[in-house]
C-alpha cells in the first residue's frame, strides 16, 4: 500500500469510512505538528483531530472518527495508539510514532493495523 504523506502546523493553544476502506487508506501516513513547549507534546484531542482532518483531506472521504487516549510526547520513537471507528461500529487500531523533532515541531508517522475489529453484535 502507498504511504500517504500528511503535514500540519498547529499550536497547543490554538463517517462514512468503513473499517475495511480505512485499512486500505491508513496503511501509512506522516504528519508534522508545531507546538510551543521545551519538550513538545501534542494533546490526545489535537492529535486525533489532526489525523482525522488530514485523512479526510487526503482521501476525499468524510472525516473519520479517531480517538487517541494519550498525548504524543516529542521524543523520537515515542508511540501512542489511536482508534478509528467507522460508521458501522467496526474499529481499526492506529499507531502513531514520532519520527523526529525539530525545535517545536513534532514529525510523526501513522500506521493502521491490517485487520479491523468487527462492530459488536
Amino acid at each position: 500500500m502507498p504511504l500517504i504523506r500528511l503535514s500540519a502546523i498547529t499550536s497547543t493553544t490554538t463517517s462514512l469510512l468503513t473499517a475495511a476502506a480505512a485499512g486500505a487508506l491508513l496503511v501509512g501516513c506522516s504528519a508534522s505538528v508545531s507546538v510551543d513547549k521545551a519538550t513538545p507534546k501534542l494533546s490526545a484531542d489535537k492529535l486525533a483531530t489532526t489525523v482525522a482532518e488530514k485523512l479526510a483531506a487526503t482521501t476525499g472521504q468524510a472525516k473519520p472518527d479517531i480517538t487517541c487516549p494519550d498525548a504524543l510526547e516529542g521524543k523520537v520513537d515515542t508511540t501512542t495508539r489511536c482508534k478509528l471507528t467507522a460508521a458501522d461500529g467496526s474499529t481499526l487500531g492506529v499507531t502513531v510514532t514520532v519520527t523526529g523533532v525539530d525545535g517545536n515541531k513534532i514529525n510523526f508517522d501513522v500506521k493502521a493495523d491490517n485487520t479491523p475489529t468487527p462492530a459488536p453484535s
